[in-house]
Formats: structure tokens, C-alpha cells, sequence
């Protein structure tokens, strides 16, 4: 596990598609890995029957100790670091854009300013009979998103 690879399974929790109890085994797997750290180790020591409850606190230092920003559950921040990690995997091809478009419409809805023009493409994929535009041109509309969000 990297650095890099810990803070993705972090973004993931904070919408909501992995547990408090993964990131739990992630910190365990950035100490088999070798980064350690006081904060990473106790982390890492949080109880995983009880992760949802432990795991938060214990999070933060976590973080810092590892250079990496930190957000509170729920927070805009924190949607927005889970939603880069899903445009990443866009950009790499890992995950189709209108699948992205359509992830980012169920999780956030147009509440979320960053991801707004992911949501309005969702819509505009469900109506494109009515429209001159093909899936590919949404597509590469999302993808202008996705390079936007990421860069």
C-alpha cells in the first residue's frame, strides 16, 4: 500500500463507497508496506468491530503524519477528494464517462458545486433523443469535466 493508494481508499469512504473499517486495514497494510508512524500505527490499532466509532478521531493526525489533507466526514471537501478519485479513474479508463456522469448525479445531485456539470450531463444523457448531440459528444463534454477536476 502507498501513500497515494491510502489517500484513495480515504476519498472512497468519504462518499461512502468503502467502510471506516477499510480504511482500519489500509493504515495495517501502509505499516506492512513500511510508512509508519505513531499516528498511522495507532490507526492501524483501531478496532475493526468498531472502526466506524474509532477510525475518525484517529484519522486526522493520520493524515498529517502522512502529508495528506484531511476533511471531516460529510464535508464538501471531503466529496470533493472521492469525487477527483473517480474522474481519475475516468481519465484512465477504468470507468466509462457516462457511468461517471450518472455516479456523480446519485451521490451528489446538483449539490455539489465541482461536480455540477457532471450532474447536468447525467440529465442531458437521459434526454438525448430530444437533443443533436450522440453519446459520444456527452462523452467527451464529461471528459472536459473530468480534466477540469482533475487537473
Amino acid at each position: 500500500m502507498t501513500v497515494e493508494e491510502f489517500r484513495d481508499v480515504v476519498a472512497l469512504w468519504h462518499v461512502g463507497q468503502r467502510s471506516a473499517s477499510d480504511v482500519v486495514r489500509a493504515a495495517c497494510e501502509l505499516l506492512v508496506a513500511g510508512v509508519d508512524g505513531p499516528s498511522v500505527s495507532a490507526l492501524a490499532g483501531a478496532s475493526l468491530r468498531h472502526a466506524w466509532e474509532e477510525m475518525p478521531p484517529l484519522l486526522e493526525d493520520a493524515l498529517r503524519e502522512l502529508g495528506l489533507e484531511h476533511h471531516e466526514l460529510g464535508s464538501e471537501g471531503g466529496k470533493e477528494e472521492g469525487l477527483r478519485l473517480m474522474a481519475r479513474r475516468t481519465l484512465a479508463g477504468k470507468m466509462p464517462p457516462r457511468e461517471l456522469a450518472e455516479w456523480v448525479h446519485n451521490n451528489f445531485g446538483h449539490d455539489l458545486p465541482q461536480a455540477e456539470g457532471l450532474a447536468r450531463l447525467d440529465d442531458i444523457y437521459d434526454v438525448l433523443e430530444y437533443t443533436d448531440l450522440s453519446p459520444a459528444d456527452v462523452d467527451d463534454q464529461v471528459m472536459t469535466e473530468v480534466r477540469r477536476i482533475t487537473s
